[in-house]
């Protein structure tokens, strides 16, 4: 494990198992950023393989059951999701809910504890960077932000992204924006605040990234910014 950095993907893919079928929503809503964070899985891939450290990322679409929730957030599965109803989930009962957690949410969470608790038992003290992307517009607002960290109670590693994202000159930085990073029972807060690792979010606008050759120039701002913090 290179320096310790452990890559998160919470949102990388638009996929569902062919039992639940398309949740009775068109197909073309899951190229919405409804079911998936556009242009994150290649980002994720890319920086893995040129930083040689781990990545885990889900396979399924956050429209079924979104791990960067809490089991008991009632966003946990979305009924309505900016202004698509989801008829797969309009009638969801508790037995259901369960059984996606057992099969979809808790593998996933289990998964990063125990690279964690890998890396931990190697006396490395590990970081968490959580890749995330974000609408060029909300609700016909644009967003002037290129990338976002999103942090809490700790400022360790996500003031040092702030500083290095600034010092680039040309990108317009996001300080909890265009989200909040104060979401008790996400990813970070459950693997990272209350592990007391240190960890950031890093939001990066998905017009960026929709395409290969925003993914390869993304690559290569963050993999060396990575890379100098530890």
């Amino acid at each position: 494990m290179k320096r310790g950095l452990i890559l998160l993907a919470d949102h990388a893919r638009n996929s569902v198992p062919a039992e639940y079928g398309a949740l009775g929503l068109p197909r073309e809503q899951f190229e919405r950023h409804i079911a998936y964070d556009i242009g994150v899985e290649a980002v994720t891939r890319g920086l893995a393989h040129a930083l040689g450290c781990p990545a885990l990322m889900t396979t399924y679409s956050r429209l079924l059951i979104d791990p960067n929730r809490g089991v008991d957030d009632p966003t946990l599965v979305m009924r309505l999701s900016d202004g698509a109803v989801v008829p797969g989930n309009a009638e969801i009962d508790v037995a259901e809910r369960e059984r996606r957690i057992a099969r979809f949410h808790r593998p996933y969470h289990a998964a990063i504890k125990a690279e964690i608790d890998l890396a931990l038992g190697q006396g490395i003290d590990p970081v968490l960077v959580s890749l995330h992307s974000f609408t060029p517009y909300w609700r016909g607002v644009p967003r002037p932000w290129h990338v976002g960290v999103l942090w809490e109670r700790d400022r360790r590693f996500a003031g040092y992204l702030l500083k290095a994202f600034r010092a680039a000159g040309d990108l317009c930085v996001g300080d909890n924006e265009p989200y909040s990073g104060a979401l008790e029972g996400d990813t970070l807060y459950t693997h990272g605040t209350s592990r007391g690792l240190r960890h950031g979010l890093i939001e990066i606008r998905q017009d960026l990234i929709a395409q290969q050759s925003g993914v390869d120039e993304w690559i290569s701002r963050l993999a060396p910014i990575l890379e100098g913090y530890m």
